[in-house]
């Protein structure tokens, strides 16, 4: 069974209500269709009722089984503008603003989950990463004992033999553009807790660089060296080595050259970029190369769940993201 068909298993197990604020868009309207036939999903559909019917209809997707709401004409609109009035008001919020807020669809969406209306959230088709985190940060904030809200993506590599049969977290890929030590840090345990949740097995961390254990220094590598000694401190109980090479990380073969007596080197299944260059082309260079299916950009750190979409992404995509994020809501 593939790791997304296992992800769906287990949502099927407790179904979670999962809001789209982009449900006017074709792929959005298909996924929604793809959760609901396959019963892994409660599904919201937030925008203009008509268009999204039409859609739906003009395709022949059924989604006769979701909610549709338009946020401006929706009943809660008031309440919802009041109580987010509340919430930020220490920071400028004015009710009228409160009120042009909530009739946006991704603002509206963010109050249904906070009003526990919804279970989670999933956006970024037609949105940009920070039109998506914003009111999620706003609004839900972060999540508790959590310093950094950071992003990942769950690859899966057909064919492979390394990670955890072919299966990765990469973090972050989609946020932080040049994490410090202290931040890299908590990306990695942030993408540990990742890693054990979604895909059930204990998290080998490698801490990416250009270097392996001092081959080269600089202050790129040496960035590195202590994010890795920062977590080895604080969390003990994890598996985590750095600075190492990619092939370092992964190759049992070049992980007893470079780093014979490591534990962890040649066999890491979370892999920690340095910064949002390398992640970024990490991962699409393994999408499209390695032909893996990539889930994210996904979030951590959120009180509740909250996901990023690609605004290259198909519609099984997000129906694959819809699954993920029923299963984070479980946790």
């Amino acid at each position: 069974m593939s790791f997304i068909d296992e992800i769906k298993n287990r949502a099927k197990s407790a179904l979670k209500a999962i809001v789209l604020p982009e449900a006017e868009d074709i792929r959005i309207v298909e996924a929604a269709a793809i959760a609901l036939r396959e019963q892994y999903a409660k599904i919201i559909l937030l925008g203009n009722e008509e268009k999204i019917t039409r859609i739906a209809k003009e395709n022949n997707f059924d989604i006769s089984k979701a909610s549709i709401i338009n946020p401006k004409i929706s009943s809660k609109h008031k309440m919802y503008a009041e109580k987010l009035y509340e919430l930020r008001k220490e920071k400028g919020m004015t009710l009228e603003k409160a009120e042009e807020l909530v009739s946006d669809e991704v603002y509206f969406g963010m109050m249904m989950v906070k009003n526990e209306e919804a279970d989670g959230l999933v956006s970024g088709a037609i949105h940009s990463t920070s039109d998506t985190l914003r009111p999620a940060l706003q609004i839900l904030k972060t999540a508790p004992n959590t310093k950094l809200v950071s992003a990942f993506f769950i690859m899966v590599v057909p064919n492979c033999e390394y990670g955890e049969k072919g299966t990765f977290v990469f973090g972050d890929c989609g946020l932080n553009e040049n994490p410090n030590a202290e931040e890299l840090a908590e990306i990695a345990k942030s993408s540990s807790q990742s890693f054990e949740q979604l895909v059930g097995q204990e998290p080998k961390i490698g801490m990416l660089s250009y270097s392996t254990y001092g081959s080269a220094k600089s202050e790129m590598t040496q960035k590195v060296i202590d994010a890795t000694n920062l977590i080895k401190e604080r969390y003990p109980e994890l598996q985590v080595d750095g600075e190492l090479q990619l092939d370092s990380c992964i190759v049992p073969e070049v992980a007893k050259s470079k780093a014979p007596d490591s534990k962890v080197a040649g066999k890491c299944n979370t892999l920690i970029f340095p910064d949002l260059n390398s992640g970024n082309i990490g991962y699409k260079l393994t999408q499209r190369f390695a032909k893996a299916e990539a889930y994210g950009p996904l979030c951590q750190g959120i009180a509740k769940p909250v996901n990023d979409l690609s605004r290259g992404c198909s519609a099984k995509d997000v129906a694959g993201v819809i699954a993920i994020t029923c299963v984070q809501a479980q946790k």
